[in-house]
């Protein structure tokens, strides 16, 4: 068997290290909105205090799964690991109904107004980037 060394990009470091970022960001906001403090609740308008206090439990599930999944992927990106494809992928599964949620059923576009829905429609994006990103990066060997 012939030992090959596969060459990983620059700008795969960069995309790695940048999603990275924005998934620690991810889960600052999920630890923000699911340990809100009812004293900090009630610093918000009632509309907004209102629209937390809706959001069924399986959404936080799902919120968590997301952001965790996704945080596990870039830390395999980083560590060069297969394993982070299925990390985005189970990731992906935890933004979908999460952000569908978001979008089609809660009333977040009434509360916070116009422009609402670039955030999570964002947020679907770049789950679905990165599925295809780890994919590629597979594909290309940079991922074992």
């Amino acid at each position: 068997m012939e030992n090959q060394t596969t060459t990983i990009p620059k700008w795969y470091w960069a995309v790695a290290v940048i999603f990275l970022l924005w998934n620690l960001m991810g889960v600052g906001s999920f630890f923000y909105h699911v340990f809100i403090t009812e004293e900090a609740l009630s610093a918000l308008p009632i509309a907004e205090q209102d629209l937390y206090r809706s959001y069924p439990f399986w959404t936080k599930i799902a919120f968590a799964v997301a952001v965790f999944g996704g945080l596990a992927g870039c830390i395999g990106l980083l560590m060069k690991k297969g394993w982070a494809r299925m990390a985005f992928i189970i990731s992906l599964a935890g933004i979908i109904p999460q952000m569908s949620y978001d979008l089609f059923i809660s009333n977040a576009k009434e509360v916070y107004g116009e422009g609402t829905e670039y955030m999570p429609i964002s947020i679907i994006v770049v789950g679905v980037f990165l599925v295809w990103f780890s994919s590629y990066a597979v594909k290309k060997g940079w991922l074992r």
